[in-house]
């Protein structure tokens, strides 16, 4: 069994929006696509959970909205620590696998919970978060996602933004991100705030649930010449098992199965242009609308069985299931 680290998932917003309702969902045994079972059944070592915060649903204070995802992810590793363990070093995930545990690693989908104050960049920090997107399908005070039109019938679709960086708060935030030590995750960015990234930055960063767009023509993809970048740097990006970011052709419901061929396409042409070093995994697991071949987290052993009968190779499987992310978590944590 190879381990696996997954840069992605919405697991903690999914809970935390049950128990409001009032349902007792847990993380151990719960009905989702990533709960701790099927973690271990799949040969997790290393799980980033999101506190996705959407602004238009996170009422007057998003970072008020995102302490209580916290509260829900913190409620659940306490009351699961006996298999899982919350990480906020490079020294604590060794120390969690020589345990025998599964580590949590804390994230942020959505730069915009912050609202442009640094402070409370650091307040997140100091909680535990080492990974934040700059922003999500919205502008906010750091940059601007990639154009979300709505049409009049109700159908929505992506465009290209380049003509928007980030705003100067934005590049003061990844100054302060990479100075203390939080990884910068440029899923969700426009293609004018990604290339701002790199001109602002040294350090290595990732795209934790991004695709390629020469093989899917969606702007939530990368562009081969961001894979090649973001190779050069050191980075990673995940594997994003969204069949509209893994489809050969755009226009579906997004409600489809992404099949395996779709995903192993995205992992051979990242492959091709950017190396193997610069493929992770970032499933989206709670947060894609849509069935996945390999089901949920208890199947991702089927995807390193596929690879392999792809062609793949043992350090090549390796590689993007753990030791790319890892190598980059050793460096910045």
């Amino acid at each position: 069994m190879v381990r696996f680290i997954d840069m992605h998932c919405d697991t903690i917003a999914e809970l935390y929006l049950e128990h409001a309702k009032g349902g007792r969902a847990s993380l151990r045994d719960c009905a989702l696509s990533v709960n701790l079972e099927k973690l271990e059944k799949g040969g997790c070592g290393l799980q980033n959970f999101a506190l996705f915060t959407c602004l238009k649903d996170a009422g007057p204070s998003p970072f008020l909205y995102c302490m209580k995802l916290a509260d829900t992810f913190f409620t659940e590793m306490r009351a699961n620590g006996d298999r899982i363990g919350i990480v906020r070093s490079w020294k604590e995930i060794e120390e969690n696998w020589k345990a025998g545990r599964m580590s949590a690693f804390l994230t942020v989908e959505e730069g915009g919970v912050c609202q442009g104050e640094i402070a409370c960049l650091r307040i997140l920090y100091e909680l535990g978060v080492r990974m934040m997107t700059l922003t999500w399908n919205y502008p906010n005070e750091l940059g601007w996602p990639n154009r979300r039109v709505e049409e009049e019938n109700g159908q929505v679709h992506y465009e290209t933004d380049e003509e928007h960086g980030l705003t100067e708060t934005g590049i003061a935030f990844v100054e302060a991100m990479e100075e203390m030590g939080m990884i910068i995750d440029v899923a969700h960015l426009n293609d004018g705030g990604i290339w701002d990234v790199f001109h602002h930055t040294k350090k290595p960063f990732v795209a934790s649930h991004s695709n390629c767009r020469a093989v899917t023509p969606h702007p939530r993809n990368l562009t081969d010449e961001m894979i090649r970048e973001l190779s050069c740097r050191g980075g990673v990006a995940g594997i994003n098992f969204n069949k509209a970011f893994v489809a050969g052709r755009p226009g579906l419901s997004g409600r489809e199965e992404s099949t395996m061929e779709e995903i192993l396409a995205h992992i051979r042409h990242m492959k091709k242009v950017g190396g193997i070093e610069v493929i992770g995994l970032g499933s989206d697991f709670d947060g894609i609308p849509n069935p996945v071949a390999f089901k949920d987290a208890s199947g991702m052993q089927l995807l390193a069985e596929a690879m392999e009968r792809d062609g793949f190779t043992t350090g090549e499987i390796e590689a993007v299931f753990y030791k790319n992310v890892l190598r980059v978590y050793q460096e910045l944590l």
